[in-house]
């Protein structure tokens, strides 16, 4: 992608288990441009949230290790630079907001000195400096009495406003990309369309670059430019959100779509609901992974050719990448 301010190309991360050695991102790239949304979408366990602790160089080892790739931002492959320069990068030049807030926050630290920390690490302000600056970051992500939250702990507050202090952690830095990992988990409709129409306000204001990472379309087709579908630690289609919703070339993508509840499929007599399409199966294990589509024991227009042999990811139309043998229309 030309200007990308982030891009992967062909990543590995891999982890040892007990039953073998389990690649959880398998050569997985991507690219997202300044003030871009980049989704990244796909069920539980299918390699988004290990990509992307994978560019901050978060992944345990041991277990876990890098294996193979590159992660390039700002002419710097990340997985190569020192320890010291990773540690420069995270949360300043790029943020994550992590799953879950309630875990990701420390329990013992005041909500005030949580947002100044890198503050004061990375740009060098003082204590007084960065609690202002601190205080200056609720206002923005829309926090009531922010003054008052500055001494707050993360327990005393609600998940919506939990969530929005991790915003302003991952804001504080003017980070030139930030990563969105489920950051609407566990809210409630409203509060989720608060926080996303926050993410949007923020980097419109900033140029930020965002990699949105989630297992609901609704989300995507809200946020995201453009839309990177995972399945079993592998990328298997890629478009902008427009012609992934209206036309999508794998069947993966399909069964998400169809698993999506819909207004227009209550009836007008008695408001009752058809039943949601479920895809078959389960994600195969990772460390015995099958010859062929890891898709195929799963998926309805499965042949005897997805079973032995792995499709190629391929441009199915200009700018429309998927990796399945089937024309789908």
């Amino acid at each position: 992608m030309t200007g990308a301010v982030l891009e992967l190309k062909e990543l590995e991360t891999e982890f040892d288990t007990r039953d073998g050695i389990v690649r959880a991102v398998d050569k997985v790239s991507y690219a997202v441009g300044k003030g871009e949304t980049l989704g990244v979408v796909g069920e539980s366990g299918c390699g988004k949230s290990v990509a992307s602790l994978s560019i901050l160089r978060l992944i345990p080892n041991p277990p876990g290790r890098i294996a193979g790739g590159e992660i390039l931002y700002g002419g710097e492959d990340l997985t190569k630079v020192s320890e010291t320069r990773i540690r420069e990068i995270r949360g300043n030049e790029i943020s994550m907001i992590f799953q879950e807030p309630m875990t990701s926050l420390n329990p013992m630290m005041s909500v005030g000195k949580q947002i100044a920390e890198p503050l004061i690490r990375h740009r060098g302000l003082s204590k007084k400096a960065a609690i202002e600056k601190a205080e200056e970051m609720l206002h923005l992500v829309h926090i009531p009495d922010a003054g008052k939250w500055l001494t707050g702990y993360p327990h005393e507050m609600s998940g919506g406003m939990r969530q929005r202090v991790m915003i302003a952690m991952a804001l504080a830095c003017d980070p030139k990309v930030l990563i969105a990992d489920e950051p609407t988990t566990a809210l409630d409709v409203t509060i989720q369309s608060q926080v996303l129409k926050l993410i949007r306000e923020l980097q419109e204001k900033m140029g930020t670059a965002v990699v949105m990472i989630t297992h609901d379309l609704g989300v995507i087709a809200e946020t995201a430019n453009r839309v990177v579908v995972m399945y079993a630690g592998r990328k298997v289609e890629e478009a902008n959100v427009k012609d992934l919703f209206a036309n999508p070339r794998h069947p993966y993508t399909v069964g998400l779509m169809t698993a999506i509840p819909r207004l227009d499929k209550i009836t007008s007599d008695d408001y009752s609901v058809e039943r949601l399409t479920e895809i078959p199966g389960v994600v195969p294990p990772l460390y015995d992974l099958p010859q062929g589509c890891a898709f195929a024991s799963r998926c309805s227009l499965a042949t005897d050719h997805c079973r032995t042999e792995k499709p190629e990811f391929e441009e199915k139309s200009p700018g429309h990448w998927a990796a399945c043998f089937e024309e789908i229309n």
